[in-house]
């Protein structure tokens, strides 16, 4: 007799989690209309600013179909859910923190300090909803707050902040781009890819890398050599002017993405200006 051969496995991909309205629902109930959901984009790359996003959505509104965590989405899918999502919105802000207030602060404060200016620039708000752990003193900076482990995976709100900083955030690499083409940031948006390394080895550093970061060090002296926070006089000697120019540079792009909001251009100056 043949022994049958069982048929074959196959593994089943995880699916998606689509994000509800289920924490903004409980507070509009509540009487809270204002509800803030803010994300943030570009903690673990070795170059440009970190940049958050808060995001107000009609109470009772419908949910945009395809929203869901950014990390989740093509390039291509956030670029066409970025409009809706400010058409939608009743409010958006978008802040960020330099890579000079990175290496001041640490990229924890630096990361908090963004999502804060993205709050400001609601006009207002009831309760935030931000992604992660409980942060130290946000309450004092923001009000009334409820941190949400995996929100930009579970919340609406916040699922449309983490589209918007990511799609904020990427073109401003991409623009970063063309003055320093070697490293590809607009492929890796600054993360440490293969790519990325070999050029910071090849180039060095420019002044919109992240020189308190314990990889960037690593990769421009060596994966077996660690150097002090000061890397030399080459890098010592960087112009003033070129650091401060990163900042306004990043100030610009976010005061233009504001003021197509207020234009209620829903995003038309925003393609303007990374065009």
């Amino acid at each position: 007799m043949v022994a049958s051969t069982p048929p074959p496995t196959f593994a089943r991909e995880p699916a998606l989690i689509v994000p509800s309205l289920r924490r903004e629902r409980t507070l509009w109930n509540a009487g809270f209309v204002r509800i803030a959901g803010v994300d943030e984009v570009g903690v673990a790359p070795t170059s440009g600013a970190v940049v958050a996003a808060a995001v107000i959505m009609k109470p009772g509104g419908r949910q945009i179909p395809g929203v869901r965590d950014s990390k989740t989405l093509s390039a291509a899918q956030r670029e066409r859910l970025d409009p809706i999502i400010r058409r939608r919105a009743v409010a958006v802000g978008v802040g960020a923190a330099s890579v000079t207030e990175i290496d001041r602060l640490n990229i924890y404060h630096a990361t908090h300090l963004a999502m804060r200016r993205a709050i400001r620039r609601l006009g207002g708000h009831d309760h935030v909803l931000v992604d992660g752990l409980r942060i130290a003193e946000f309450e004092s900076h923001v009000g009334p707050y409820t941190a949400i482990v995996d929100g930009d995976a579970v919340c609406y709100s916040i699922a449309c902040a983490s589209v918007l900083a990511k799609v904020v955030r990427d073109r401003m690499m991409t623009r970063l781009a063309a003055r320093y083409p070697q490293y590809g940031w607009e492929r890796n948006a600054g993360y440490a890819t293969r790519e990325h390394r070999a050029a910071m080895r090849a180039y060095g550093l420019t002044p919109f890398h992240r020189r308190s970061f314990q990889a960037v060090h690593a990769t421009v002296a060596g994966e077996q050599q660690m150097l002090p926070f000061d890397l030399g006089p080459a890098l010592a000697a960087l112009a003033e002017d070129e650091l401060a120019e990163m900042d306004v540079l990043a100030s610009e792009a976010y005061s233009a993405i504001d003021a197509g909001i207020e234009a209620g251009e829903a995003g038309a100056g925003l393609e303007q200006e990374f065009a």
